[in-house]
């Protein structure tokens, strides 16, 4: 059985931000096709040991030179020097694209396979936006994604957006679509049979986060005070919310929850207003999967093939928002959505991304 060696960002100490939990599905997958003992997986970086101060400022001074921040010219060469005894070299993210630059440079003889998770110079324009270093990893992501279009034998986009978006910046069409797809964690025999309430329990999921943190804040300013619900707010490292002169007392914020299921099972509606990014959100395919009503903006929505109404709603502006709350609270309906449990069985389940990578490496 061939052999592959994982490139992955990050091992996580404790809660998988929605990107490391993309990268969990799939190294899951790859080790369903190839066998766990076929598959082999180096960090960049490892979160469960403290970064000293010489490891920022070696990824500092060599960012502008294409190493995405845990790299090194020492380092991908061990990586690539590795990956000799390997038939295929897996990159997770495209922004270590240099280390296929510098695999190819080497004579590598095997296959080369890269995952976008993003279109990284927009993900990382929304992210780090008003930072005054922007300009530096932006360059730095475009420069890699650039080197995975090349370098790469097969590379891998999440939705048709992400692939043309490739095709216009770099020349290359993505030659795998793979969708945000889950571990089923919520397989039972019985559903929940309650009915949303007539103040529907709101539930707004995601990691402190450019994107996420204006998406809310556009939320609470601008629909909250016109609809009866109550809101709650949960994600990683959203604590740092405390204090933001928009947020006010009856709303629940909850940071760095060990377990989101409980919050999933409470709320009535997913709200989903998110107005930047790239790729695919990680927290819709997670709505999905819970089978929850989800009320979400065009961009929360990107890259997912369903009947929006059925599962809750599409909205973009306030008003939309405000209209499509007050039919839940004028009519309330099941708040186990088997309608949206459905589209991720058929579509999103991580049962269906091993025949996707195996197109990957052997198409």
């Amino acid at each position: 059985m061939p052999k592959l060696l994982f490139i992955r960002y990050k091992k996580s100490r404790n809660i998988l931000e929605g990107g490391e939990q993309g990268s969990q599905k799939n190294h899951d997958a790859l080790c369903a096709l190839l066998g766990e003992e076929n598959v082999d997986t180096i960090y960049i970086h490892d979160e469960t040991r403290k970064r000293s101060v010489p490891d920022y400022a070696r990824g500092a001074f060599w960012f502008p030179f294409g190493y995405y921040f845990g790299l090194t010219p020492k380092r991908v060469k061990a990586i690539v020097a590795k990956a000799a005894d390997y038939d295929f070299l897996y990159i997770d993210r495209s922004v270590f694209g240099i280390i296929a630059r510098e695999a190819r440079k080497a004579g590598y003889k095997g296959r080369i396979v890269a995952f976008f998770h993003n279109v990284e110079k927009i993900y990382f324009d929304a992210k780090l936006s008003g930072k005054p270093w922007r300009g530096i990893i932006t360059r730095c992501a475009d420069r890699n994604d650039a080197f995975c279009c090349r370098y790469a034998d097969r590379i891998i986009a999440l939705n048709d957006r992400d692939s043309s978006l490739i095709e216009k910046f770099y020349g290359r069409k993505a030659d795998v679509l793979l969708p945000v797809m889950f571990r089923d964690r919520c397989e039972r025999e019985t559903y929940p049979s309650e009915m949303t309430s007539p103040k529907p329990a709101c539930l707004f999921l995601g990691a402190y986060f450019a994107a996420n943190n204006e998406g809310i804040e556009w939320f609470v300013r601008n629909v909250y005070p016109y609809v009866n619900v109550s809101l709650r707010i949960v994600g990683k490292g959203m604590e740092r919310l405390r204090g933001s002169d928009w947020l006010t007392p009856d709303i629940e914020l909850i940071s760095d929850a060990p377990s989101l299921e409980p919050y999933f099972e409470e709320a009535d509606i997913m709200i989903l207003p998110i107005f930047k990014g790239s790729g695919m959100k990680v927290k819709t395919c997670e709505s999905l999967m819970h089978g929850k009503n989800i009320i979400a903006s065009d961009e929360a929505w990107e890259g997912y093939e369903l009947d929006y109404a059925k599962a809750g709603g599409r909205c973009n502006s306030a008003q939309e928002f405000i209209d499509c709350i007050k039919e839940f609270e004028a009519s309330p309906r099941p708040r186990f959505n088997q309608y949206s449990r459905s589209v991720f069985l058929e579509k999103y389940c991580e049962t269906l991304a091993p025949e996707k990578f195996r197109t990957a490496l052997f198409g």
